[in-house]
């Protein structure tokens, strides 16, 4: 279930006195004008004004220099590839727009994604993308021989655009894609196109995911060329048995149209996943052999072992608390099982693994001794030995410098909200944090493949990332390579106050993280309301000190308007707090999260006297949608307002990898799923409530909100809907989407949740 979506539909249901359209109607100062201190929805969504710069920076294999897209001076709306070398400071035009203008066409291609070959000699610049499901998947892909000038189109007769995950073989003479469900691979001297795979079913899909994969493994481009380049290693997804969900469109044709796609909910047959192994010339496959039922199991991540000969592949079973390596034999398929991870509750998939020793070891990342540390595993299966010793988590791995003996990656032992870069030799030796302890905030890096360099982002709450090129060694800056100074200065002219990071304490010795942003004229004997913020399930975690963009200043502007915002993160979330903190909420989604959120409000209220108790709203997306439901509907005396965008009201309709990871089948827990949907609670809403859907929901569907919305109607509970046409979960799309949905958040809040302690809140007539 997303977390962190963009600023988030059929006709709109309306079931309240004060209709809709009349809130959507109240203005909020949009008439203020660019430079003034005062926020505002249009100077936010409708406009570039808060826009900032950031750097596309890519290393080359040599790791002595990087490329990046620069604006042409000749075409200005198209983009250069610049080389840079960072020892120098030197820079020249690679590939300039002019060399990829298609023969006959005066215009360049627009780049949105590249890849060099080894050698540099080749390039493969991606174009003209179609949206599939969250990502832009699907386009055409362009080759220039950067030696010859010739550009040329791949893909032989393809439709357009329908080319998948093009990838230049290791020797840079052939490339393979996927279209329309099969693996190609084109001769990049004689131009044949060569057809690898040939599913027996329009329902069988190679060399790329269903829907559920795509969405819960982040598993889109689904096949591997062999270091050799002589073999392809692919996924195969056999969706036939699995049922499917309607998308309908009612809005682009004199008849609705309706998009059917293979949806496994909970409890509900998976598809059939398979690794096979494709042999270039023969187009022969070879099978992996993987114990078990293949739709009872889920094969995640597969990858080259460091030679042509042999993969590793990752295997869950369906309840995801066992995690099996196995390393195959690609001539024979026979695998065998070198290492098993298993947990109690669940196990998250290994993103990360990186080989050394020659391929002798490879890192693996595990809780087993409650805190996410980095390992290493023998290949031929063994004892793991830790690296990184500690009560701290790690974040994430990032880079391995074998020759130095030093391992790197993101922690942050003191506080959950920040964000740095350390490092620790590889017996365990040396903990040592890289990035200055003067710095606060977020921290990323991008390392250069010889270990020497590496981009530097840094970004905190109300100030946007800054990039830097750093010398690895003593983390000393190069040079700057964008400081967003231009929206930084916008930014301190804006009436503000800086967002307060802290910890409240709910009882039993439990603290949850937390941010603060106050009105900026704050007085700390007045009398404010409290916004909060919520998302509160594993995916995610709100309370982060970065830059966050145009979610971070509508809160600002709600500050500016006189609201107290805050969050909390509640125990469940992805905060870096151990294993127990994280998995204390398995088979307990949707339960323990409210009592936490609850509990935080109830101590800030008492903490700080300057918060209103009888003016408390909150509002979430996705996750944080289901969190406002269960708030308001479990707590109907401290939550006076809500606002639930694109929620799961009922766990039993979401999909089957993310709700059972979490909360286990549900015929083995019932009550679990019962007191987790907020659905079952809908009777006791008091309070104002606000829903928001997009129609065209294939994540979170727009069935549950109106199963969600029957059952408010037969309890004779009034509130407010919005539903946007053919929108996706992000609901963003289409013209003022983003504007619109933002405008009816405030305008609700304001009329909700009044700034003026003596308002009385509107009266809603009840049917007799």
């Amino acid at each position: 279930m997303d977390f962190d979506l963009p600023a988030v539909g059929l006709p709109f249901a309306l079931c309240t006195l004060a209709v809709l359209a009349s809130v959507s109607q109240t203005t909020e100062a949009d008439e203020t004008q660019p430079d003034e201190p005062t926020l505002s929805i249009d100077r936010i969504y409708s406009g570039d004004e808060f826009k900032g710069k950031t750097v596309s920076a890519r290393w080359l294999k040599d790791g002595d220099h990087y490329t990046t897209l620069e604006t042409s001076a000749d075409h200005k709306q198209r983009h250069d590839i610049v080389r840079h070398d960072p020892a120098t400071g030197k820079t020249h035009v690679a590939v300039a727009a002019a060399d990829l203008i298609p023969p006959g066409e005066s215009t360049p291609l627009k780049i949105e994604d590249y890849a060099w070959s080894k050698d540099q000699a080749k390039l493969l610049v991606y174009t003209n993308s179609k949206r599939v499901w969250r990502h832009n998947s699907r386009g055409d892909y362009w080759l220039l021989d950067r030696s010859s000038k010739q550009l040329r189109k791949l893909g032989g007769d393809a439709k357009p655009s329908t080319l998948m995950f093009a990838k230049l073989s290791p020797d840079a003479e052939h490339v393979a894609y996927v279209r329309e469900g099969e693996i190609y691979v084109e001769d990049l001297f004689d131009h044949t196109v060569k057809r690898l795979t040939h599913a027996e079913s329009s329902e069988v899909i190679n060399g790329t995911t269903d829907w559920v994969y795509e969405e819960e493994f982040g598993l889109r481009d689904g096949f591997r060329w062999s270091p050799d380049g002589s073999a392809i290693a692919y996924w195969q997804i056999d969706i036939r048995g699995v049922q499917k969900f309607p998308l309908v469109n009612n809005t682009d044709s004199l008849y609705p149209k309706v998009k059917w796609f293979p949806y496994p909910k909970v409890g509900q047959r998976n598809s059939d996943c398979r690794v096979g192994v494709v042999n270039c010339a023969s187009t022969e496959t070879t099978w992996i052999e993987l114990p078990g039922e293949s739709r009872e199991h889920y094969v995640p991540k597969m990858q080259w072992a460091e030679n042509s000969d042999e993969l590793l592949l990752q295997q869950l079973n369906r309840l995801q608390n066992t995690n099996r390596v196995f390393l195959a034999d690609v001539g024979t398929g026979k695998s065998t099982s070198i290492l098993t991870e298993t947990d109690d509750a669940w196990i998250d998939v290994n993103d990360e693994l990186k080989w050394i020793d020659d391929g002798n070891q490879f890192t693996w990342l595990s809780d087993r001794d409650g805190w996410r540390h980095v390992y290493l595993a023998p290949r031929s299966g063994g004892d793991l030995t830790l690296v990184t010793p500690g009560e701290f988590d790690v974040i994430r791995l990032l880079h391995v410098d074998e020759k130095a003996d030093w391992l790197y990656f993101i922690a942050s032992p003191d506080d959950a909200s920040q964000r740095f870069l350390y490092r620790v030799h590889l017996d365990g030796r040396d903990l040592q944090r890289v990035t200055p302890s003067k710095l606060e905030g977020t921290h990323s890096y991008q390392f250069s493949s010889n270990s020497q360099w590496a981009i530097h982002r840094a970004s905190r709450s109300g100030e946007p990332s800054s990039s830097e090129l750093i010398a690895v060694s003593d983390h000393s800056s190069v040079r700057v390579l964008e400081d967003n100074t231009k929206l930084k200065t916008k930014l301190q002219t804006l009436d503000s106050s800086p967002t307060e990071f802290f910890r409240v304490e709910i009882g039993d010795g439990v603290e949850l993280d937390a941010w603060c942003i106050k009105p900026p004229n704050f007085d700390p004997q007045g009398s404010y309301p409290l916004l909060v913020y919520v998302y509160g399930e594993p995916a995610g975690q709100t309370v982060v000190d970065r830059w966050g963009g145009s979610s971070y200043l509508w809160h600002l502007m709600m500050a500016q308007k006189g609201y107290v915002v805050m969050s909390f993160d509640n125990r469940g979330t992805k905060s870096p707090r151990g294993r127990a903190w994280r998995k204390s909420i398995y088979r307990k989604i949707g339960i323990i999260a409210p009592q936490d959120q609850a509990a935080a409000v109830e101590s800030v209220l008492k903490e700080r006297p300057y918060l209103d108790k009888a003016r408390v709203g909150i509002w979430g997306w996705s996750g944080g949608g289901s969190s406002s439901l269960h708030a308001i509907f479990k707590y109907p005396k401290l939550y006076r307002t809500a606002i639930a965008i694109a929620p799961v009201p009922n766990q039993r309709y979401y999909d089957t990898i993310y709700q059972e990871r979490y909360m286990g089948l549900p015929e083995s827990n019932v009550e679990g799923f019962l007191q987790g949907s907020p659905i079952n609670f809908a009777k006791n809403l008091e309070g104002d409530l606000l829903l928001i859907h997009g129609t065209g929901d294939d994540n979170c569907h727009y069935q549950t909100m109106e199963m969600l919305i029957d059952e408010l109607i037969a309890h004779n509970k009034q509130f407010q809907m919005m539903a946007y046409p053919n929108r996706t979960h992000a609901i963003r799309e289409r013209k003022n989407t983003s504007r619109h949905l933002r405008a009816l958040m405030t305008n609700f809040l304001l009329q909700t949740l009044p700034l003026d302690s003596q308002a009385k809140p509107a009266i809603v007539e009840t049917a007799k």
